[in-house]
């Protein structure tokens, strides 16, 4: 099946597991072109090392594509972490695709890196390294940024039960290399006691979703255009497979909703630093990438006035900003609490006014109709730079037409 030339949502279906393999093969399936994997592959040098074997079977009863990725090195050899960077930052590959690729290897490493108690920079990567994993990791995100879809979803991925031999010996399963993906990235996974025990979810590609897929429910309304069927190399008492569901039309518009964004809050109350120390928190607090902060003022213990700091930090952020609290600030505490916030979908674009052109911001309403808003230093440089008030500017930005490339964005 091939999807059309605009994609709209892609849903990640993974009823007995989920594996690097397995999404490579299904992105296959829903049409996308082999070229398009094997192009970055021969950018890293890869060409000569591996071959796809793809072949349309079945399941279980249910038709599918299955991948082999065959190695051809005659000794291939374990790498490491720094290795496996050190050849994708020196490869020609796609800014924005390469960026992708750093980030599934960066979550498996420092995931590695907690399980083995090392720096991510010093992990031996065994399986993780292997080629095939190189192949698995760099093919899936390739497809999927030929593809491009708007959003990405993915059912929560079954954790598996009993044990399994790995190259450092008998694991339980879920291995603790998921298990601390699963922590880090906040990825919801599924007990299910009636599937076989097993790995059923492999680092690799819980690695994948946790950086690609936005969230781990299905959408509440989907309309499928296309499906793509990838199926694992394991023989279960049911069709062991995953499916890629790309929604099309209706299902894109309906998507362009309020989101629910889980964040992490973190608080501090200090009594004990200057207005300068604290503008300095705040500031490396933003450099660390929280999404807000701010200040209040409150009366502490024995009557000392001190300030509230609060930081509005994503769950992929929160381990990072708690090391800056303590390098930054004088605090030897920290309070954090799981939070939330519902997000309207927005883009940015441009104004062009008589005076020049304001870098502005488009947000879509619950009702459908769009709000456009020029960046409040945007309005100033142009004042200052035209001589024109920023009342005039404003005015005239109200009249002018938004223009934008950008895609939707929570």
């Amino acid at each position: 099946m091939t999807p059309d030339s605009t994609a709209g949502s892609l849903h990640i279906d993974c009823p007995t597991g989920l594996a690097g393999d397995m999404l490579l093969a299904a992105l296959l399936d829903l049409g996308v072109p082999l070229e398009v994997i094997k192009a970055p592959l021969a950018r890293l040098g890869l060409k000569d090392m591996v071959r796809l074997d793809v072949e349309e079977t079945r399941s279980g009863g249910l038709r599918g594509r299955r991948l082999n990725v065959v190695g051809l090195e005659p000794d291939p050899p374990h790498r490491h972490w720094a290795e496996i960077r050190d050849r994708l930052q020196n490869s020609s590959l796609e800014p924005k695709l390469l960026q992708t690729v750093l980030a599934v290897f960066t979550a498996l490493a420092e995931a590695e890196a907690t399980v083995h108690a090392q720096t991510p920079e010093s992990v031996h990567f065994h399986e993780v390294g292997a080629i095939d994993a190189l192949v698995d990791v760099v093919g899936v995100c390739a497809a999927i940024h030929h593809l491009a879809p708007h959003r990405i979803s993915c059912a929560p991925p079954p954790a598996g039960h009993g044990s399994v031999t790995t190259a450092h010996g008998l694991l339980p399963v879920p291995v603790p290399a998921v298990l601390e993906l699963a922590r880090a990235h906040q990825v919801p996974l599924r007990h299910d006691p009636s599937l076989p025990e097993g790995e059923l979810t492999t680092p690799t590609g819980l690695a994948l979703v946790s950086v690609l897929a936005e969230r781990f429910t299905a959408p509440p309304l989907f309309t499928p255009s296309a499906i793509g069927i990838g199926l694992g190399h394991r023989r279960l008492d049911r069709p062991n497979l995953v499916r890629l569901c790309l929604g099309q039309g209706e299902s894109a518009t309906l998507d362009l909703e309020a989101r629910w964004q889980p964040l992490v809050v973190q608080e501090a109350w200090i009594d004990d630093a200057s207005a300068e120390d604290i503008a300095w928190l705040l500031d490396r607090l933003r450099q660390a990438g929280a999404l807000d902060v701010a200040c209040q003022s409150l009366l502490m213990k024995k009557g000392r006035a001190g300030v509230a700091v609060t930081a509005l930090v994503s769950t992929e952020q929160a381990p990072q900003l708690r090391r800056t609290w303590f390098e930054a600030g004088p605090s030897i505490g920290l309070r954090e609490r799981q939070q939330g916030r519902w997000l309207l979908p927005r883009r940015a674009g441009t104004l062009s006014t008589p005076w020049g052109v304001l870098t502005a911001k488009q947000v879509r309403r619950p009702d459908g109709h769009c709000t456009v808003k020029p960046e409040a230093d945007a309005l100033q440089r142009l004042s200052q730079a035209s001589g024109c008030s920023v009342a005039d500017l404003r005015a005239a930005a109200q009249a002018a037409s938004f223009e934008s490339e950008e895609p939707w964005t929570w």
